[in-house]
């Protein structure tokens, strides 16, 4: 194992004090894994919290800021934050007007959470919770009830985060959030495998001619092996299990092409080429494009692409300024 670490415990802890230091409009805390807006809480706006395992930087972390979350909440690599870690970052940005946790559905990630929002409604706090379950590879994963929460987060965590920044209720930005939930959908291809820190060895193998169709962002097994393909292939595999779960034709679609934490920036867009030509042979129209490493696994090589149907309110939102470590336009 090559990693530019210092000791495989402490890579979390490191990598916030790293944060923190590289982003003075946070405030972190590294002994508890919570980083947090600096002007957190503001009285009145609904606050917004996400969090999960660490690995799949820049989520969460790196998406809090003006027009996006307010906290997020750091567990360790590919291990949900504790329900501790939630109702402290929950505190911490409560301006009165409720709090919405943004969950990704793992199993640890979704009862870590119910735990926390009950606990915060004991100090009588009101806390909704939408449930991100875009993928479309698998249902019944190996860490998952139901469909994984993967790409489509990010789009989650950006559009309800603009309403809120409007000064929406919360039940106007739980709905918005569902809203977005249920009109995205992702599938992600793996090359090659990641490496846990504390592991030490990789947490999948594959062959030298083979690809992992429809992996999660943990290492998790997709829809099935088979050979390495072309990007062009991957792409029409990916975007084809989409449209067979959300049809894209006549679609306005804001559309990611995600590096999975290994893959040059130069394959990302020629992926991103693919995708594009795809989805207009296929009647739909791409009015929002993003390419880039924003939900990873580690240093996995391959790529994931998340849809999202707009609508124009979607598209408001979307374009609204944001400012935090990995995604600003508009400020």
């Amino acid at each position: 194992m090559r990693k530019l670490i210092n000791a495989p415990a402490d890579v979390v802890s490191d990598a916030l004090r790293g944060l923190a230091a590289a982003h003075p409009s946070l405030r972190v805390d590294a002994a508890s894994g919570t980083v947090r807006r600096a002007d957190a809480p503001r009285p009145g706006k609904v606050g917004l919290v996400s969090g999960g395992g660490s690995g799949h930087e820049p989520l969460h972390a790196g998406f809090v800021g003006y027009g996006m979350l307010d906290a997020a909440c750091a567990g360790e690599v590919f291990t949900s934050p504790v329900p501790d870690q939630i109702i402290a970052a929950t505190m911490a940005v409560n301006g009165g007007a409720g709090v919405l946790h943004v969950v990704k559905n793992y199993t640890g990630d979704v009862l870590n959470f119910r735990m926390a929002a009950e606990l915060a409604e004991d100090e009588d706090i009101e806390v909704a919770s939408v449930v991100v379950n875009d993928d479309v590879a698998v249902e019944d994963s190996t860490f998952t009830a139901g469909r994984r929460g993967t790409g489509a987060t990010l789009f989650v965590e950006k559009i309800a985060g603009a309403l809120a920044e409007e000064g929406a209720d919360l039940g106007a930005v739980a709905a918005v959030a569902r809203e977005v939930n249920e009109r995205s959908r992702s599938f992600g291809v793996a090359l090659s495998p990641c490496t846990v820190p504390a592991a030490g060895e990789p947490t999948f193998e594959l062959g030298p001619d083979e690809m992992e169709l429809g992996i999660g962002i943990h290492g998790e097994p997709g829809r099935e092996r088979v050979k390495a393909g072309t990007a062009a292939e991957i792409v029409d595999a990916s975007l084809s299990a989409i449209d067979a779960d959300l049809p894209v034709a006549g679609a306005e679609l804001l559309v990611l092409v995600n590096g999975m934490g290994g893959t040059p920036l130069i394959e990302q867009y020629v992926a991103y080429a693919a995708a594009a030509e795809w989805l207009e042979g296929h009647g739909a129209s791409v009015v929002r494009p993003l390419v880039g490493p924003f939900v990873t696994s580690l240093e996995m090589a391959g790529c994931m692409i998340s849809v999202c149907r707009l609508t124009p309110e979607l598209t408001r939102l979307w374009d609204a300024p944001v400012q935090t470590p990995a995604l600003r336009w508009g400020r």
